[in-house]
Protein backbone atom coordinates (compact mmCIF):
# COMPACT_ATOMS: atom_id res chain seq x y z
CA UNK A 1 0.00 0.00 0.00
CA UNK A 2 2.59 2.25 -0.80
CA UNK A 3 0.46 5.45 -1.76
CA UNK A 4 0.02 8.87 -1.03
CA UNK A 5 -3.73 8.10 0.90
CA UNK A 6 -5.54 5.06 1.58
CA UNK A 7 -9.03 4.67 0.25
CA UNK A 8 -11.28 3.33 3.57
CA UNK A 9 -15.03 2.89 3.45
CA UNK A 10 -17.09 2.93 6.54
CA UNK A 11 -20.58 1.12 6.80
CA UNK A 12 -22.44 2.31 9.88
CA UNK A 13 -26.06 3.52 10.85
CA UNK A 14 -25.08 5.29 13.58
CA UNK A 15 -23.68 9.33 13.21
CA UNK A 16 -22.23 9.71 16.26
CA UNK A 17 -19.76 6.39 15.07
CA UNK A 18 -18.85 8.16 11.55
CA UNK A 19 -17.94 11.35 13.00
CA UNK A 20 -15.38 9.58 15.30
CA UNK A 21 -14.15 7.41 12.63
CA UNK A 22 -13.76 10.74 10.28
CA UNK A 23 -11.78 12.82 13.01
CA UNK A 24 -9.84 9.90 13.92
CA UNK A 25 -9.09 9.51 9.93
CA UNK A 26 -8.63 13.16 9.67
CA UNK A 27 -5.79 13.26 12.56
CA UNK A 28 -3.66 10.34 11.53
CA UNK A 29 -0.26 10.38 9.68
CA UNK A 30 -1.58 8.57 7.19
CA UNK A 31 -3.59 10.53 4.66
CA UNK A 32 -6.82 8.65 4.11
CA UNK A 33 -10.01 9.21 2.25
CA UNK A 34 -12.98 7.62 3.48
CA UNK A 35 -16.58 7.23 2.43
CA UNK A 36 -19.44 6.27 4.58
CA UNK A 37 -22.70 4.56 4.10
CA UNK A 38 -25.51 4.21 6.43
CA UNK A 39 -26.72 0.52 5.31
CA UNK A 40 -25.16 -2.50 3.21
CA UNK A 41 -27.74 -2.33 0.44
CA UNK A 42 -25.89 1.48 -0.01
CA UNK A 43 -22.68 0.10 0.41
CA UNK A 44 -22.62 -3.11 -1.48
CA UNK A 45 -24.62 -0.85 -4.52
CA UNK A 46 -21.46 1.68 -4.60
CA UNK A 47 -19.26 -1.42 -4.34
CA UNK A 48 -20.50 -2.97 -7.32
CA UNK A 49 -20.86 0.16 -9.54
CA UNK A 50 -17.92 0.42 -12.37
CA UNK A 51 -17.33 3.81 -11.07
CA UNK A 52 -16.06 2.71 -7.30
CA UNK A 53 -13.06 3.16 -5.82
CA UNK A 54 -11.16 0.00 -4.59
CA UNK A 55 -11.01 0.63 -0.84
CA UNK A 56 -7.75 -0.58 0.67
CA UNK A 57 -9.93 -1.33 4.36
CA UNK A 58 -13.74 -1.20 4.90
CA UNK A 59 -15.25 -1.03 8.44
CA UNK A 60 -18.29 -2.50 8.45
CA UNK A 61 -20.88 -2.47 11.60
CA UNK A 62 -21.99 -6.18 12.94
CA UNK A 63 -25.24 -4.96 13.21
CA UNK A 64 -25.62 -2.57 9.80
CA UNK A 65 -29.10 -2.54 8.35
CA UNK A 66 -30.13 -3.37 5.55
CA UNK A 67 -27.88 -6.70 3.70
CA UNK A 68 -26.36 -8.19 6.49
CA UNK A 69 -23.05 -7.51 7.53
CA UNK A 70 -22.17 -10.98 6.87
CA UNK A 71 -24.22 -11.11 3.29
CA UNK A 72 -21.75 -7.99 2.36
CA UNK A 73 -18.28 -9.87 3.40
CA UNK A 74 -18.99 -12.65 1.43
CA UNK A 75 -19.86 -10.40 -1.77
CA UNK A 76 -16.80 -8.71 -1.12
CA UNK A 77 -14.46 -11.61 -0.63
CA UNK A 78 -15.92 -13.59 -3.77
CA UNK A 79 -14.84 -10.62 -6.15
CA UNK A 80 -11.54 -10.59 -7.15
CA UNK A 81 -11.61 -6.64 -8.19
CA UNK A 82 -11.15 -6.66 -3.99
CA UNK A 83 -9.01 -9.32 -3.26
CA UNK A 84 -6.69 -6.65 -1.51
CA UNK A 85 -9.28 -5.26 0.46
CA UNK A 86 -9.26 -5.66 4.23
CA UNK A 87 -12.18 -6.44 5.88
CA UNK A 88 -12.75 -5.38 9.24
CA UNK A 89 -15.78 -6.04 11.08
CA UNK A 90 -16.51 -4.32 14.52
CA UNK A 91 -18.89 -4.56 17.13
CA UNK A 92 -19.55 -4.27 21.06
CA UNK A 93 -20.03 -7.99 22.89
CA UNK A 94 -20.92 -10.56 21.04
CA UNK A 95 -20.48 -14.69 21.39
CA UNK A 96 -17.40 -16.33 20.66
CA UNK A 97 -19.88 -18.53 17.81
CA UNK A 98 -20.14 -15.03 16.22
CA UNK A 99 -17.29 -14.11 15.86
CA UNK A 100 -15.89 -17.59 14.47
CA UNK A 101 -18.88 -17.18 11.71
CA UNK A 102 -17.17 -13.88 10.69
CA UNK A 103 -14.04 -15.09 10.17
CA UNK A 104 -15.02 -18.21 8.34
CA UNK A 105 -16.99 -15.70 6.22
CA UNK A 106 -14.00 -14.47 4.86
CA UNK A 107 -13.38 -11.04 7.42
CA UNK A 108 -9.60 -10.24 8.21
CA UNK A 109 -10.12 -8.60 11.60
CA UNK A 110 -12.65 -8.82 14.43
CA UNK A 111 -12.60 -5.25 16.15
CA UNK A 112 -14.28 -5.14 19.70
CA UNK A 113 -15.68 -1.79 19.55
CA UNK A 114 -14.34 0.53 22.41
CA UNK A 115 -16.27 2.48 24.55
CA UNK A 116 -14.68 5.25 24.13
CA UNK A 117 -12.77 7.81 21.71
CA UNK A 118 -9.39 7.21 22.99
CA UNK A 119 -9.83 3.43 22.72
CA UNK A 120 -11.22 3.49 19.12
CA UNK A 121 -8.80 6.13 18.01
CA UNK A 122 -5.98 3.45 19.17
CA UNK A 123 -8.05 0.76 17.51
CA UNK A 124 -8.46 2.39 14.18
CA UNK A 125 -4.91 3.91 14.16
CA UNK A 126 -3.34 0.38 14.33
CA UNK A 127 -5.74 -1.31 12.16
CA UNK A 128 -4.74 1.25 9.44
CA UNK A 129 -1.04 1.12 10.22
CA UNK A 130 -0.72 -2.47 9.86
CA UNK A 131 2.15 -3.24 7.19
CA UNK A 132 -0.57 -5.36 5.32
CA UNK A 133 1.68 -7.13 2.82
CA UNK A 134 3.24 -9.04 5.72
CA UNK A 135 0.00 -10.16 7.44
CA UNK A 136 -2.76 -10.65 4.51
CA UNK A 137 -1.06 -14.14 3.31
CA UNK A 138 -0.90 -15.46 7.07
CA UNK A 139 -4.21 -15.25 8.31
CA UNK A 140 -5.96 -17.45 10.63
CA UNK A 141 -8.36 -17.58 13.83
CA UNK A 142 -5.19 -17.32 16.25
CA UNK A 143 -4.06 -13.55 14.86
CA UNK A 144 -7.34 -12.59 13.27
CA UNK A 145 -9.54 -11.22 16.30
CA UNK A 146 -7.92 -7.89 16.59
CA UNK A 147 -6.66 -7.44 20.40
CA UNK A 148 -6.54 -3.71 21.57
Amino acid sequence: MNKEYLNVITGDDDEGNIVFFKNIFKDLRIGVKSQCFSDGDDLMTYLSSSGAIIPEIVFIKLDIPGKSCMECVREIKINPRFSNTVIVVYAGLIPESEIEEIFINGANIFMRKPETYDGLKKSLTEIITINWQYHSSGLNIDNFIMKV
